[in-house]
């Protein structure tokens, strides 16, 4: 069945996806590089707004946005979209969370490695001609307590693999956690605090609201062990980054990775410049095999929404 309409793609995506649109005779514009401004003069054509990350789908694109029904989010978080607003104007927001699961978990584990082991730094020393090897003492994962915050669907993946490598887990989440999944990991369900006191690693899976705002703060940082590692690959926000680069300083714990900050590209030197952080710059889901899954899973979810608009 061959769906009229048309879509606009205002972000960098796998082919794949459009591919899936055209087939099924949606007009598909690509324009990955389009500015917010150019947006909020073109959005009115289109019925169909697919974006990223980096394209911000304010009240007023969405205001201008006539005959638009849907917009698609190629990834999990919804942030950059003013879903409030979306829903005032009878426009459905769908996202493809079930598509990074996997490369996102997997990148949780590679901050495991390079924290317990140091291989950031061992990697830059040898590069530079120091060989440090007594100085880099690391840690084994086996045994050691990883903290989950927030047990979705990554948050679980995350446990699965970790109880893979043998460590034992601690989840907390704000709605209750499926008993069987807690027996199927051995997992130890408990509050945020004791989480936080307990764990020798930290992994945080949760989404930006008010609610999870700066959910680690001084507060919570001074709760970790000195030896602990903080990891996130959620939302920048989650953590409040002054009061990591204090604790960082201070060397108050083992040291942390951060795929994602307040302000992205970062702009805080004295956090970056830390010997004791990892850094990636917000790659969790980019992975070959993920970025197509996820482009997949939208045009798939925008062809079934649009049929059963017609059909209504």
């Amino acid at each position: 069945m061959q769906i009229d309409g048309s879509v606009i793609v205002c972000d960098s995506i796998d082919e794949k996806g459009m591919e899936i649109l055209k087939k099924a005779g949606l007009t598909v514009e690509y324009l990955p590089e389009i500015t917010n401004q150019e947006l909020i003069s073109k959005v009115k054509d289109y019925d169909v707004i697919v974006v990223r990350s980096r394209t911000k789908i304010t009240k007023e694109v969405i205001q201008n946005a006539k005959r638009a029904k849907i917009i698609a989010r190629v990834g999990v978080g919804l942030d950059n979209i003013d879903t409030n607003e979306a829903q005032n104007n009878n426009i459905e927001v769908i996202n493809a969370g079930e598509a990074s699961i996997n490369a996102v978990s997997e990148l949780v584990l590679g901050f495991l490695f390079s924290l317990s082991r140091n291989i950031p730094v061992a990697n830059n020393a040898t590069k530079n001609g120091k060989w440090i090897k007594k100085d880099l003492i690391g840690v084994e994962l086996k045994g050691k307590y990883l903290g989950i915050i927030g047990l979705g669907k990554i948050g679980r993946n995350v446990a699965r693999l970790a109880r893979g490598l043998r460590m034992n887990l601690i989840g907390y989440d704000v709605v209750p956690i499926d008993k069987s999944f807690v027996q199927e990991v051995s997992l130890i369900t408990t509050d945020l605090k004791t989480l936080v006191e307990s764990s020798d690693f930290i992994t945080c899976h949760v989404p930006y609201t008010e609610q999870t705002k700066h959910l680690i703060d001084k507060e919570m940082l001074s709760r970790m062990k000195n030896n602990a590692f903080l990891i996130n690959t959620s939302r920048g926000e989650v953590i409040d980054e002054e009061a990591l680069v204090d604790c960082l300083k201070n060397r108050r714990i083992g040291g942390a990775a951060l795929d994602v900050y307040e302000v992205e590209p970062p702009t805080n030197k004295e956090l970056l410049e830390l010997d004791n952080i990892v850094c990636t710059p917000h790659i969790a889901a980019q992975t070959k095999e993920g970025q197509e899954l996820a482009s997949a899973v939208i045009g798939e979810k925008i062809i079934q929404r649009l049929l059963e608009r017609q059909t209504e």
